[in-house]
């Protein structure tokens, strides 16, 4: 005896795809009784354009059960299919100057294969040529070159592929304006910029006399006039000798102070300016007679590291106080720390409401005490005058006077700092 059952369900799962499909078979069956309801749910992928209605069974029968049509669900998935794919296109031109080239090209090109389709991009580094005949010409010809013995002395210069041997000396540059970085167009110019090394602002010639003693020099044809000349030879000797002139750690670890203070006031100072400092300050020593650069000898980094013309006031203060003096610079950071620590522990130990804020408050001044003793031994170690040795000796002693009004204002005995160094 046959068993009827009023109900089939079918599920289709509509695929962008542009595949034959057989309809007839579906791609998964199930079989299930649901609460006494007998059950048989089939499932059919079928193209977009395919109607539903075409996959509607008559009754059948499975199993001693006889099934009859219910209901479609359609689930929809869109399939995104891409693929890569290159394109060579050749072309001919009368020699392989890159701009030449990329005339002959189009930048992109439309592709549809029936199938796929889309917009092929130029790949620029894609790009290369072969020569399809050759031309035999003779030329007679010298050379002289001379070349330094530096490692900033460029030997080539590339421009739009094409590579021109020029070893520089020195470059110069003139403008009336700087360019405004903040524009895109004049943005480019930024790296440029950050390269010219020594910057100059010149102003109106001020005063009459000075004004009409040049025009008269400009109108008797002996303004410009070159009066001191120097040979090639003489010049890369000078050069050698300025690469020569060691600079110690001391001026490099200066070098980066001076960065520090710079970026903090908001200035910019790229890492490549900081880099290439120390040939100005070399160049200078060697001006200067100085064995090995000095710290004054950075004082010449005054129209080198600033960026806008309203920077130079920073930057020619800065290196004056961090360089004609930079030990004392350096002993005033620490006796600043010492007392910021000396008012915070002021201020904890008059705090009435927390029990034993005193004894708290003397520990962590004694541990900052701690911290910036050590720094003064190092400030010790490196002063090179009788100066600046003072200058360290009266740090100590300003530091040890606050240490012990510390200790004698909570009953505690006073240890110097170099034995509390020692115990730690």
């Amino acid at each position: 005896m046959k068993k009827c059952v009023s109900l089939i369900s079918l599920a289709l799962a509509f695929a962008m795809s542009t595949g034959a499909f057989a309809m007839e078979v579906p791609t998964d069956t199930v079989v299930q009784n649901l609460n006494g309801s007998q059950q048989v749910i089939k499932t059919f992928t079928v193209a977009p354009d395919e109607d539903p209605q075409t996959l509607i069974e008559e009754p059948f029968e499975l199993e001693g059960y006889l099934y009859t049509f219910k209901d479609i669900t359609k689930v929809e998935n869109l399939i995104d299919d891409t693929k890569r794919y290159t394109e060579v296109v050749t072309v001919e031109t009368t020699d392989d100057d890159l701009s030449v080239i990329l005339e002959k090209l189009m930048p992109t090109i439309e592709y549809d294969d029936g199938q796929y389709h889309g917009t092929l991009t130029l790949d620029h580094t894609s790009l290369y040529t072969e020569a399809t005949s050759y031309s035999t010409r003779s030329y007679t010809v010298s050379e002289t070159k001379t070349i330094g013995q530096l490692d900033r002395n460029d030997m080539s210069y590339t421009n739009e592929g094409r590579t021109y041997p020029i070893p520089t000396i020195s470059f110069f540059a003139a403008s009336n304006e700087i360019p405004n970085f903040n524009d895109p167009q004049e943005k480019i110019l930024a790296a440029l910029y950050d390269r010219l090394e020594l910057k100059v602002v010149t102003q109106n010639i001020a005063g009459r006399e000075n004004r009409l003693r040049m025009l008269k020099a400009k109108q008797s044809g002996s303004s410009g006039q070159i009066q001191c000349t120097i040979t090639l030879d003489e010049l890369l000797e000078m050069q050698r000798e300025v690469a020569a002139i060691p600079v110690p750690d001391a001026a490099n670890e200066l070098a980066d102070d001076i960065l520090c203070e710079l970026r903090k006031n908001g200035m910019t100072v790229s890492d490549r300016k900081y880099l290439g400092y120390y040939p100005i300050a070399q160049a200078k020593a060697w001006l200067s007679g100085h064995t090995h650069v000095e710290s004054t000898d950075l004082l010449a980094l005054k129209n080198y590291l600033w960026h806008l013309p309203a920077d130079r006031v920073m930057v020619e203060s800065t290196l004056q106080r961090m360089c004609v003096n930079p030990m004392l610079d350096k002993v005033n950071d620490v006796r600043s720390m010492a007392m910021e620590a000396r008012d915070e522990y002021d201020a904890a130990r008059s705090d009435t409401n927390k029990a034993g804020a005193a004894n708290r408050a003397l520990v962590k001044l004694r541990g900052e005490l701690l911290r910036l003793f050590e720094m003064q031994k190092k400030l010790e170690a490196e002063a090179r005058t009788d100066s600046e040795r003072v200058l360290t000796a009266e740090l100590l002693q300003d530091m040890e006077q606050i240490s012990r009004q510390a200790h004698e204002a909570v009953g505690f005995t006073y240890i110097p700092l170099e034995q509390l160094a020692a115990l730690q």
